[in-house]
């Protein structure tokens, strides 16, 4: 959990607005390290978590949020994390196997013109359910749905349209219906999908979910290249209903990523280049 960057966004895990759709995305950059940090503060505000790990293994978000204080093998236990192991998944699905023992959220594999409803409803059950099935009766705050990094299903064939209807349903359960939030990850290639078909490309589903979204946190490179102690530059930008309107914030930092955190600051006002 990275304390900067909670005093930029003013929350904390023990007051954070609900309800809210953060989209985070980048480019020529990597922003993982938000998921991580944005999944060690919703289990610290002892939030029942939905982890959509569509591209990383529960043993790699684990072992980081080990660094960060957090042990995620015992939030499970309690029934606070449902962690969905999209390899894992994809594997049983595409090999095929006679008794199937996963969930079913993977099966779009099968045939991803089908959309994305199987993936929907493992969300919807576990955000619903209460973990107390799990063995474990302690009560748990406002649901939160992450997902590692939506992009990855286009590449597996799902349309960006069908992609954009899972985030719609999603927000209206999570956010609208049980007033919990959601962080979505998209990532985008270095330059506009100029190639890409009317139905497919990663600038459309990011453009799509910026509509969605009430922030969003986008991670780039920097211009002037690579830098050891400036790693990025990170654009927060709010967007608030305002009567029929909307308004919108935007503010850039920069940050660098440690073995146990990161830092953000002023667009320069690192040590680095004073």
């Amino acid at each position: 959990m990275y304390t900067e960057l909670n005093s930029i966004l003013n929350t904390s895990p023990d007051s954070f607005t609900q309800g809210e759709f953060l989209l985070v995305s980048d480019r020529r950059s990597d922003a993982s390290f938000l998921i991580h940090h944005f999944l060690s503060f919703y289990l610290r505000a002892r939030c029942k978590v939905c982890f959509l790990g569509l591209v990383q293994s529960f043993s790699h978000y684990s072992a980081v949020s080990q660094r960060l204080g957090v042990s995620l093998a015992q939030a499970k236990e309690k029934g606070q994390l449902v962690f969905l192991e999209g390899l894992n998944e994809s594997l049983s699905v595409l090999i095929s196997q006679e008794e199937h023992t996963g969930s079913q959220a993977m099966d779009f594999l099968r045939d991803p013109t089908v959309g994305l409803r199987s993936l929907y409803e493992f969300v919807q059950s576990s955000v619903r359910s209460s973990g107390s099935e799990e063995g474990g009766s302690e009560e748990w705050g406002p649901p939160v749905l992450l997902v590692d990094d939506l992009s990855v299903l286009l590449s597996l064939g799902v349309s960006v349209g069908a992609v954009l209807d899972f985030s719609h349903y999603c927000r209206a359960t999570v956010c609208s219906q049980l007033q919990g939030n959601m962080v979505m990850l998209a990532r985008c290639n270095g330059e506009e999908d100029e190639d890409e078909g009317d139905d497919e490309g990663s600038e459309r589903l990011l453009k799509g979910l910026t509509h969605q979204c009430s922030l969003t946190l986008n991670v780039q490179g920097l211009p002037t290249g690579y830098c050891r102690d400036i790693h990025g530059q990170v654009e927060v930008c709010w967007r608030r209903r305002q009567g029929e309107g909307q308004n919108t914030q935007k503010k850039l930092f920069q940050y660098k990523v440690h073995d146990k955190g990161a830092s953000f600051f002023a667009r320069g006002t690192s040590s680095a280049v004073l």
